[in-house]
């Protein structure tokens, strides 16, 4: 095109050149150098027209080929961007594996950890089952033997077991021998046996008569020591109130002289109250006298109470039962002797 152009603008002064030369110099010819000239720049003219129409096509299929470069392009970057958005979803996808990796790892340290402790276990395993094999082997050897010796020991006892079959049978027959004179021996028993039934049933009623006879007698022995006990504390109590009657009169005169056990008795028929109620009565105002009454009274509830005791107790009780009487009795000719002598000093 700047040829095409510079050829153009060389023409046109060319032209005007010729046109200012021609004004000058009308009646001269145009030279042949000019003419020559002129064809050579048309030729060149159509040189450059043609190269024109040469780089315009040029230009046009470049101006294609430019746009499917581009299109190229856009479609290019299309899958550059398509590229990038993989890239960085693979980036993510690295990291994770790179995490998923550490923690893989982590996990072989440990699991190879746990192998290693697991082959040393099956290591001491297999050490423990060789030695359990050794000695299983050996036991084994043992129980072999042994098995030879109760084989051997096995068949001596089956003969000696034929031999006391042999044996039993003989015993069998003496058994039955036996029996035989066993069954009559139990006769000659059962009747001897009937008769000692009838023997032992008479020694039972003989036995069950004197049992109820020793039994008469001990209730008869227990009533006795009941009666006994009782007329012994009546008589202890009739004692204390004659010696408090003799204590609380003997200050009258009055009374010295006729006071006897007759006119007590009189009195306490006279008042309808026995003589323990009478000696209460005289006794009315005296404090000390009263609670010695009442400690006498209750030490005589606990010796009967004891009397009591002692006869319902298993034997043997003679020994307790004469102490507590003689107690009583000492306690009796206590009372008997102060009463005498209380009398003597009245008359």
């Amino acid at each position: 095109q700047q040829e095409k152009e510079e050829l153009q603008g060389k023409l046109k002064l060319r032209k005007h050149l010729s046109q200012t030369a021609g004004k000058s110099e009308a009646t001269r010819a145009p030279s042949k150098n000019i003419d020559l000239e002129m064809k050579q720049l048309q030729c060149k003219v159509k040189n450059s027209n043609t190269e024109t129409t040469k780089q315009s096509t040029t230009i046009k299929s470049l101006k294609n080929q430019v746009q499917e470069k581009e299109e190229r392009i856009r479609e290019l970057q299309a899958k550059i961007s398509q590229l990038e958005r993989d890239l960085t979803m693979k980036r993510h996808l690295i990291e994770d594996l790179r995490s998923r990796l550490k923690a893989n790892q982590e996990n072989e340290k440990t699991s190879n950890e746990t192998l290693e402790s697991l082959e040393r276990k099956v290591k001491a395993l297999a050490e423990d089952k060789k030695a359990s094999i050794d000695s299983l082997k050996q036991r084994f050897n043992v129980a072999m033997k042994e098995k030879s010796q109760y084989e051997q020991m096995y068949h001596k006892a089956k003969d000696e077991l034929e031999k006391k079959d042999l044996k039993l049978t003989k015993l069998e027959s003496k058994m039955i021998e036996a029996e035989c004179a066993v069954t009559d021996l139990e006769t000659a028993a059962s009747q001897q046996l009937h008769g000692l039934a009838k023997q032992s049933a008479q020694a039972l009623e003989t036995l069950q008569k004197e049992l109820l006879l020793a039994s008469d007698k001990v209730e008869e022995f227990k009533t006795f020591v009941k009666t006994l006990t009782r007329e012994l504390h009546h008589s202890i109590q009739g004692l204390r109130t004659k010696i408090k009657l003799a204590k609380k009169m003997g200050g009258t005169k009055a009374c010295k002289k006729g006071l006897s056990q007759e006119c007590l008795q009189w009195a306490a028929s006279i008042l309808n109250v026995s003589t323990t109620d009478l000696y209460e009565i005289l006794q009315e105002g005296d404090d000390e006298e009263t609670a010695r009454t009442k400690m006498e009274f209750e030490k005589d509830k606990e010796w009967l109470q004891h009397i009591q005791k002692l006869l319902e107790v298993q034997f043997p009780f003679a020994s307790y039962l004469m102490d507590a009487v003689l107690e009583k009795l000492n306690e009796k000719m206590n009372l008997v002797e102060e009463y005498s002598s209380l009398m003597k000093h009245t008359l």
